[in-house]
């Protein structure tokens, strides 16, 4: 486990700002760059924008609202993540809707909340995801989990497509589950991201999904049938 990260008014939090409102950016710099131990480094009002100043400023916490013009913030929390794994992404959105809620856990963020939160509220917010721990209750997180694998729209009954996969498949499909980016895939399997990339897809094809999301909620069926079938080549 990473240790805890501490912030100070000589070493402040790191906050970055995507939200295609100037006036919602504006009154959340205003809010946060008053505390004394953190400061907002920059902003963006696109996912283009987003994806090449976040990694330049390097944030130590970036703020992303979830619905933009040009694409989506959970989005852009992979694609961010994946190039600093260290960052702690804070999903704001206007809506509290479910598969964006799951979408975010697996694209690696570290909290969501409603954009109706309190200063107060979303100031102290940002302070936990920056020290390294996650605003995403586990009850929560667990109950979409099973209302999503309940749902027969989000895919064909998963046993039979999970044993076409192969062990180097399986463990990927276990990761993904675990919410973890292709890098991160890819350090812990030895393996380059496009390779990950590949594999996933080839993956995502044979469980008959499109999505990553719908691809993790089937890796909770992996431990039943995983075992038995790991020595097969």
């Amino acid at each position: 486990m990473a240790e805890a990260r501490t912030f100070t008014e000589q070493n402040p939090i790191r906050v970055f700002l995507l939200d295609d409102h100037e006036v919602v950016r504006r009154g959340l710099t205003d809010l946060l760059d008053s505390e004394p131990d953190i400061s907002v480094v920059g902003d963006a009002d696109s996912v283009e924008h987003a994806l090449v100043r976040g990694p330049a400023l390097r944030p130590d916490v970036a703020v992303l609202d979830v619905r933009l013009p040009d694409g989506d913030g959970i989005s852009v929390c992979r694609e961010l993540r994946s190039r600093m794994p260290e960052l702690a992404c804070l999903m704001l959105t206007s809506f509290d809707e479910e598969e964006a809620l799951l979408d975010a856990i697996m694209a690696g963020a570290a909290g969501y909340v409603l954009k109706q939160i309190r200063g107060s509220d979303l100031v102290a917010a940002v302070r936990t995801v920056a020290s390294g721990q996650s605003m995403l209750d586990p009850t929560t997180t667990a109950r979409l989990m099973r209302s999503l694998r309940a749902d027969p729209t989000e895919g064909p009954a998963p046993a039979p497509e999970l044993a076409g996969l192969s062990p180097r498949e399986r463990d990927i499909l276990a990761l993904i589950g675990d919410g973890l980016t292709n890098r991160e895939i890819g350090k812990k399997l030895y393996l380059s991201e496009k390779t990950v990339k590949n594999h996933i897809s080839r993956l995502l094809a044979k469980l008959g999904v499109q999505r990553r999301v719908q691809a993790a909620v089937l890796a909770s069926h992996l431990e039943q049938p995983a075992s038995p079938d790991r020595s097969t080549r």
